[in-house]
């Protein structure tokens, strides 16, 4: 949704709603998942690395080295707690604001999203002189986000849990709710392959994302990174 799409909706004095230069956009439980989020995924790749590649050795007896087993932990408790954030997400979707749940679809039957959404890639293609401005995710970063970041998110918890309920057990609650996972790879090295490659997909995006939330603050004219602090959106031209 474009800046004057929303709000001249929004405009109830007759006044030309473009004026108002900031507008509330990210609720606080979306910026808290966001952030939580960021720090889980960062501690995830780190461990996760490690646990698919071992260091070689340790120093001292091996009896008096427990550090695989922390690293193991540490990717446990945080893949639990990015599962139980994105519950909660999830749950957001129904009762925030339309901007809450903007990364959870597409509107591929929608001619005018393609059209902005060309329009965006020749934007970040330096073939556009001009950007738009949005409210919240411009079309092209709605489309990356929900292709290189939502579904892969879900893949990446599903998966997790399969491959943790093999330690876990066939009694285990994670076995009854993630074993499934077991019927489409009976090879459980083949769930390790795909959920590895899953969080090389994440953290693509992630540089993209860091780049892009930097290019737009400074070309744009608009917060991108502030405003996942304060929710606020700020637009730094006035247009006319």
């Amino acid at each position: 949704m474009t800046v004057h799409e929303t709000f001249a909706a929004a405009d109830a004095h007759g006044e030309k709603a473009i004026e108002r230069q900031s507008v509330y956009v990210y609720e606080a439980p979306v910026r808290i998942w966001h952030w939580v989020n960021a720090l889980a995924i960062l501690t995830l790749a780190l461990t996760g690395y490690f646990i698919g590649s071992p260091l070689p050795s340790v120093p001292g007896e091996a009896s008096a080295n427990f550090l695989m087993g922390y690293i193991r932990f540490t990717h446990f408790a945080a893949g639990q707690i990015l599962a139980v954030f994105l519950i909660l997400r999830v749950y957001w979707i129904f009762v925030g604001n339309v901007h809450a749940r903007q990364i959870f679809y597409v509107p591929f039957w929608s001619g005018r999203f393609w059209k902005e959404w060309l329009h965006e890639v020749r934007w970040y293609t330096f073939l556009a002189r001009q950007p738009k401005k949005y409210v919240g995710h411009n079309p092209l970063a709605q489309f990356t986000m929900f292709l290189m970041f939502t579904l892969p998110l879900f893949f990446m918890v599903i998966t997790g849990f399969a491959l943790y309920s093999e330690g876990a057990g066939r009694d285990s609650w994670e076995y009854q709710l993630f074993g499934w996972v077991f019927s489409i790879w009976p090879n459980s090295q083949d769930i390790h392959t795909f959920h590895h490659l899953g969080m090389w997909v994440i953290l693509v995006f992630v540089m993209i994302h860091i780049y892009v939330a930097v290019r737009e603050d400074i070309m744009s004219r608009q917060s991108i990174i502030s405003s996942m602090i304060s929710g606020e959106r700020l637009f730094k031209d006035r247009e006319d």
